[in-house]
């Protein structure tokens, strides 16, 4: 759950946002890296003469400055990449809710079983109970089982939405017209709001 001027992240509740908090770490460290060193390089330009009239010519500080970069981008796409095929990565999953996007609300289904379907309406502000969040308590909640592999099926009646919820590392898009899938598998208990 997130709380007023939080700088970072979400406690992460699943594998996959896990392995997301690590590679911001990983990018957020060369990123560190590379900023010191162009401060200390332009510190160094405005506090000393550059005498040294070779520098211009080097083929080895072209070299440097070409490659190294490319190295750079490779630390940080190879990590990317094995993170974008673990989340679209669908191990046989336990369980199959179809979210349906609507203007107010969100219509869920659990299809492995018969007529168990329900709608999900945002609770107003002057209904709050105290203790209850803004804008994130619902009437009714999606309550899936803890570890274990859950396909979520997310499409749209009418408008473009977006399905997220960040503690567990989803984002997808519920477009009319077309059937987004994603997994999810929570390692913990608990409540989880999504917007």
């Amino acid at each position: 759950m997130a709380y007023p001027m939080q700088l970072g992240f979400q406690d992460a509740t699943s594998p996959i946002m896990e392995e997301l908090l690590h590679f911001h770490d990983h990018t957020l460290m060369i990123v560190f890296l590379i900023s010191s060193l162009v401060l200390y390089i332009i510190s160094l330009m405005l506090t000393t003469k550059l005498t040294h009239t070779s520098t211009m010519d080097a083929q080895e500080v072209e070299t440097i400055w070409t490659i190294l970069p490319a190295i750079i981008l490779i630390l940080i796409a190879l990590p990317s990449l094995r993170i974008l095929y673990m989340m679209d990565e669908i191990n046989n999953p336990s369980l199959t809710v179809k979210t349906m996007g609507h203007q107010w609300y969100w219509s869920y289904e659990y299809t492995d079983y018969e007529d168990l379907s329900f709608d999900s309406y945002m609770i107003p502000t002057s209904e709050l109970k105290p203790g209850e969040l803004r804008l994130l308590e619902v009437d009714n909640r999606v309550v899936l089982p803890m570890e274990m592999t859950i396909r979520m099926l997310v499409s749209s009646e009418d408008v473009l939405h977006s399905w997220a919820v960040p503690s567990l590392g989803l984002k997808t898009d519920a477009i009319p017209g077309r059937l987004n899938q994603t997994t999810l598998m929570s390692t913990r208990p608990g409540l989880y709001y999504g917007q």
